[in-house]
């Protein structure tokens, strides 16, 4: 999965400019706006890059004189939103940066009528992950010059200084720079009144009325006439157009739930902390040999089996022992208005932090490994033949399927029809993809899913559920490991802090000299609890240090110098566009609420149909291998799916995404922030090596579906080679959100080259274990040292089973001492159990 939708707007906007602009003169102030609009229209689908509104959107800018030449920090802004139904709604605005116009990470403007006559209320919104916004803490400034609401639409004009200075306590001072000439603004628009009109601080829904992003001109914007508008404000000695600073700190703040404590007189073999791809087989593999294990997952629970309870709100699955996690048909759902509760709040990514992680929230595509994978990116002892039991004892207990409706029919064929009928007659050969893995040079196949019994199966029906039955297995869910405390290289005890209500609250011990824990928190989760732990990069822990960690933080004597963070790594994605008069678009947003009657009663009745089926209308997945021109060779994987991308509609149209896979030189960084958020700081993309092979993959592709009769390439245009299209769809931080796969890997590099000596890159050693300690090890897909084939779930799983082999097998080789760092005490004795809520 790809495709990047959130609680307010994109995830992260795609540098293109999905909007029209003109110019507007207020009548009454005279104040002329560069404008940028979405025009009346109906929202299909998510409305993601949406270049209509029902009622439409407006926003209008004007810049200081200087603009263009002097980064401001201020600007004069109309907003004209949109209450179509008559119920309310709200508007809203991001202000971007020149890295992009996230939603995490900065500043937003919401407003909305209050009922009040004309009067529209207004609110600075901030977040650092996927979630509702809360107050922002920066120093911006608001100041309205008029406002006025009809029955269908409403307007704004006012001042906003400091609104291109982002400076909320939780985050590192950045500002936009208007001096580079273009700066992206993301909006989007809810046909829903917030909860309570009247309150600046209410919360509201997701939006439902488009969202999308757009670019200002900055010379067309800036005026001349700006200082003397800016007089009808009203005096104000604070004015500026210089870049302000923040003016207070982070502050420590209380858990906002109820939390559990954690039991006193109890401790563990193991404590595994994440319970996803990684974290779930290992927790059953130290379970099965004896050890006392708990697993520790921050999120809710998500599939009903474990006490899940996200259902439609229409009631079509209440009484069934279903979520929308459980259904194939829904596995999309995270990117259609699914995220509140379910998504990451603390990166800039999108990623699920529920039971399953991206097992319980991705479309469940389910690769058995290919073998150079692990030959060509592993160290020794990770080679293909060293994984063979591993994969074998995986696909045993998660065969997948690529016929997942339990009545053996493949269903809404006709995208997968059009493309194979092309790849066939172009010399490309069908393959199952599971019974030949090495087969990926022209080659396509049927999807083959984690799913069983058309619900989606995978690691939480079978290896919790194995676990799960041992009474020396335990489970937390809804808590937060904020930190490992540590005597030198060796842990000893975990603070853990509740994430819901429920979830547990304290510090829980491992047992003294022999416990271990396994970190399997994923590519951002892991390395932000390293981070924590005074393991990293000095420039990072001296972040963490500065946060409202620093009075829990471990001396700098005490820090582990390890290049945690670097090495980031994901598939690059390049959209191309095709349609064709046979294919046929299904809405599965629309399945969420009101699913077709037929299609609903066949999956409650008989678990077929449609919804058993991966959405939206996965298929045909192709391979081809590519050389660049530094001759290395680099697998390409095309994934296509029936649904408009990139400002084309659905209908009759298909998104082919192409994935870069091994072989792939690119690398990033992920960074933490203040606010103890991970972002993204240096994005894995843009070796000019992997793009020329990315270029001649789409060449190839083009040249192989052309023929097809009545098929129309539309992104890219007919005569636009590779290389041409590819420049026209800028990499860079702004656009991350077209061009990631969301299969981020690589943080904790595995690898015989310890990042303690010299110019090593390495963070764990080929047994899992960080270098510098004797008992904490990283088990998830941050090890991975190179970018693989396909996508990585079930790579992820093997790699749990071979490394569980490998961390049972090593000698015990603590220390005694207990207790936090530098306390002097012992462990408590050491008490079997905990209370195995599950």
């Amino acid at each position: 999965m790809r495709t990047s939708r959130s609680v307010f707007v994109i995830g992260a906007v795609v540098a293109q400019d999905f909007a029209a602009h003109g110019t507007y003169t207020d009548p009454k102030s005279g104040i002329q706006f560069y404008t940028s609009y979405e025009v009346n229209g109906t929202i299909t689908g998510s409305g993601e890059m949406s270049t209509v509104s029902l009622g439409g959107f407006t926003f209008g800018m004007a810049l200081p004189a200087d603009a263009a030449t002097k980064d401001a920090s201020e600007y004069i802004g109309y907003i004209q939103g949109s209450t179509p139904t008559g119920k309310g709604g709200w508007s809203g605005v991001v202000h971007g940066d020149n890295n992009g116009a996230s939603m995490p990470n900065h500043l937003m403007l919401v407003a909305w009528p209050s009922g009040n006559g004309d009067e529209v209320i207004t609110s600075f919104r901030y977040a650092t992950g996927f979630r509702l916004p809360g107050s922002y803490k920066g120093t911006a400034k608001y100041t309205k010059l008029s406002s006025a609401v009809n029955s269908t639409h409403w307007s704004l004009i006012y001042r906003c200084q400091d609104c291109f200075v982002f400076n909320d306590p939780s985050q590192s001072t950045a500002n936009a720079s208007t001096s580079k000439g273009v700066i992206p603004q993301g909006w989007a628009q809810a046909m829903s009144a917030p909860t309570n009109p009247k309150d600046p601080n209410s919360d509201f829904i997701q939006h439902d009325n488009g969202m999308g992003v757009f670019q200002i001109q900055v010379k067309s914007a800036a005026s001349a006439k700006y200082a003397e508008w800016v007089k009808l404000f009203g005096p104000d000695p604070t004015s500026t157009s210089t870049i302000a600073t923040p003016t207070s700190t982070p502050t420590p703040t209380a858990p906002a739930f109820s939390g559990v404590p954690v039991p006193t007189q109890t401790s563990y073999d193991y404590i595994v902390v994440g319970g996803g791809a990684g974290g779930i087989p290992m927790a059953d593999r130290l379970s099965a040999a004896g050890k006392s294990v708990l697993l520790i997952e921050k999120g809710i629970a998500s599939s009903a089996r474990w006490g899940g309870t996200i259902r439609p709100e229409t009631g079509w699955l209440d009484g069934q022992n279903l979520t929308w996690f459980d259904i194939p048909g829904e596995c999309n759902r995270i990117w259609n208005g699914g995220s509140v509760g379910v998504a990451c709040t603390d990166t800039d990514q999108m990623a699920g932090c529920v039971l399953g992680g991206g097992t319980a929230v991705n479309a469940g595509l389910w690769w058995k490994p290919v073998p150079s994978d692990w030959d060509e990116n592993f160290p020794a002892g990770w080679k293909s033949k060293d994984m063979a039991p591993a994969t074998k004892r995986v696909f045993s207990r998660i065969p997948g399927t690529d016929h997942s409706s339990m009545d053996g029919v493949k269903y809404l064929m006709s995208g997968f029809d059009v493309v194979t009928g092309g790849l066939a007659k172009a010399n490309w050969s069908s393959v199952t993809a599971n019974d030949h893995p090495e087969m990926k040079h022209r080659t396509y196949a049927l999807a083959p899913h984690m799913f069983s019994n058309g619900e989606r199966g995978g690691p939480m029906a079978t290896y919790l559920v194995t676990a799960n039955g041992r009474n020396n297995f335990h489970m937390w869910l809804n808590t937060s490991v904020e930190r490992i405390n540590r005597i030198g290289g060796h842990a000893v005890s975990l603070d853990v802090t509740p994430t819901n209500n429920g979830g547990r609250v304290g510090t829980v011990s491992l047992k003294n000299v022999t416990g271990r824990v396994v970190l399997s928190a994923g590519a951002f989760g892991s390395p932000k609890l390293l981070f924590r732990s005074g393991i990293g990069p000095v420039d990072q822990l001296q972040v963490v240090q500065s946060s409202e960690d620093g009075p829990k933080m471990l001396k700098q004597a005490d820090w582990i110098n390890l290049p945690v963070g670097h090495g980031l790594r994901d598939h690059l994605n390049t959209d191309t566009v095709l349609s064709h008069p046979n294919v046929s678009y299904y809405d599965w947003p629309a399945a969420w609420l009101t699913p077709i009657e037929a299609d609903k009663t066949a999956y409650l009745t008989k678990r077929s149909g449609p919804l058993a089926q991966a959405a939206p209308n996965i298929g045909p997945i192709m391979w081809e291998e590519v050389t660049g021109p530094d001759g290395i060779k680099r697998t390409m994987q095309w994934q296509a799916r029936v649904e408009g991308s990139g400002g084309v509609p659905n209908g009759n149209s298909m998104t082919l995404s192409l994935y870069l896979g091994r072989g792939e030189l690119s690398k990033g960084r992920a960074s933490i922030q203040k606010g103890l958020n991970m972002v993204v700081s240096e994005i894995p993309y843009g070796n000019p090596n992997d793009l020329a092979a990315v270029a001649t993959a789409i060449d190839n592709m083009v040249k192989a579906l052309t023929p097809v009769q009545n098929l129309t390439w539309i992104l890219p245009s007919p005569g636009t080679t590779g290389a041409d299209f590819l420049k026209s769809i800028e990499l860079s931080y702004a656009n991350v959100g077209a061009r990631r796969a969301n299969h981020w890997m690589g943080t904790c590099k595995m690898g015989t080259d310890s990042g303690l000596v010299g110019n090593g890159t390495s963070v764990v050693d080929t047994n899992t274990k960080v270098y510098g300690t004797d008992n904490i090890f990283v088990v998830d897909a941050s090890i991975f040292p190179g970018m693989v084939t396909t996508n990585p779930s079930a790579l992820i799983v093997t790699a749990s089973e071979r490394a569980s082999e490998l961390i049972l097998a090593l000698p015990v080789s603590g220390k005694a001492g207990g207790g936090k760092p530098g306390n002097g005490h012992g462990h408590p004795p050491d008490v079997e159990g905990g209370d195995g809520d599950a």
